[in-house]
């Protein structure tokens, strides 16, 4: 009796039919499950609205389904309105969306942004499937997110990762920075530009942007409710309005006499290069070699701040800068006006 017992209990240990699953192995295999049905259910939900966009420029194709003239987008409104990267559809001359049912469409594009790197397009096409917006600044660092796209021209490839960080900036290609980037392990290739970064319940929360090629596992989304303001003014304006001063300028470090004389709460500022002619900095006696540390109440410790600082609602709005000349503390009014008016 003793020596069955014995044979019994090895056999349920070893390889044999008798083999059971011990309860760690049971909650592993129901959290691989579930894990799994949180990513089938994101891709399912929001394939339908992801599309491939091959773009021609005025010298030609760049390359098919595996070139640069590649990349990805989803449908935003159901009359056929797409959200994508600008890098992906600037300077081009035509425009070629492909539907996740086939179906392929020439675009217009109705705006790009470069500053913030989004751009809209527009198809032929009503009674879409869209992806829905969600709002960005709710999820958190770990949360498990789906990116969707076509890198290399492999339609709607699924990959999943979680939020590695929030609150990044990116340095965009027009040279302004873009804040509140989200980033990510979700595995990007070239392709998957302008495609969707999805929760688990497919909503978007950012748009898929960029990659640091030396490094692994290090992608990057536009959050989605700078997308949404983006999409909305472009699909309204065709462009992104935005303030103009009319300088140029490099982030300095100010002496620390200055620093400690003013009791300035930075100890770097914007040294003006050059001003426009005819710009409101002009008229208001800016000069080359001003270092401006204030904007309004904002304190200016780098080029980056003025771009900030510079937003559609200052258009038209007195506001007062502080500079310093040479030594000397100077406060100057100027009124922003809209950026190429």
């Amino acid at each position: 009796m003793l020596l069955a017992e014995e044979v019994q209990h090895n056999g349920a240990q070893g390889n044999g039919q008798g083999k059971v699953s011990s309860p760690d192995c049971e909650q592993d295999r129901d959290l691989l499950d579930a894990y799994s049905r949180a990513v089938i259910e994101a891709a399912d939900h929001i394939s339908p609205a992801v599309v491939n966009i091959e773009v021609r420029h005025r010298e030609g194709w760049r390359g098919g389904r595996q070139g640069e003239g590649s990349g990805s987008g989803f449908v935003y409104a159901p009359d056929g309105f797409v959200l994508t990267n600008s890098h992906v559809v600037h300077g081009v001359n035509q425009i070629s969306v492909t539907l996740s049912d086939g179906r392929v469409f020439e675009a217009q594009l109705i705006g790009d942004d470069p500053g913030t790197d989004l751009a809209v397009i527009r198809i032929p096409a009503t009674g879409l499937a869209i992806a829905s917006l969600g709002d960005s600044q709710r999820i958190r660092v770990g949360q498990l997110v789906v990116a969707i796209g076509n890198p290399y021209g492999f339609q709607t490839t699924v990959t999943a990762g979680v939020v590695s960080a929030l609150g990044r900036t990116l340095r965009s290609r027009s040279g302004r920075l873009i804040e509140n980037v989200i980033q990510t392990d979700a595995a990007l290739n070239p392709g998957n530009s302008g495609g969707p970064l999805v929760t688990v319940n497919g909503e978007v929360i950012g748009v898929n942007t960029a990659i640091i090629l030396q490094a692994q596992g290090m992608c990057f989304a536009i959050g989605s409710n700078t997308a949404q303001d983006v999409a909305f003014q472009l699909m309204k304006d065709g462009r992104i309005r935005r303030s103009f001063i009319g300088i140029s300028g490099q982030t300095v470090p100010v002496p620390r006499r200055i620093v400690r004389h003013y009791q300035l709460p930075k100890e770097t500022a914007v040294q003006v290069i050059s001003v426009e002619e005819g710009s409101p900095a002009a008229c208001t006696g800016v000069r080359e070699g001003d270092v401006i540390i204030s904007f309004g109440s904002q304190s200016v410790a780098a080029v980056d701040d003025l771009h900030r600082f510079l937003t559609l609602d200052r258009i038209g709005t007195r506001v007062q800068i502080t500079v310093i000349r040479r030594t000397e503390k100077l406060v100057i009014e100027i009124v922003p006006v809209e950026k190429g008016s």
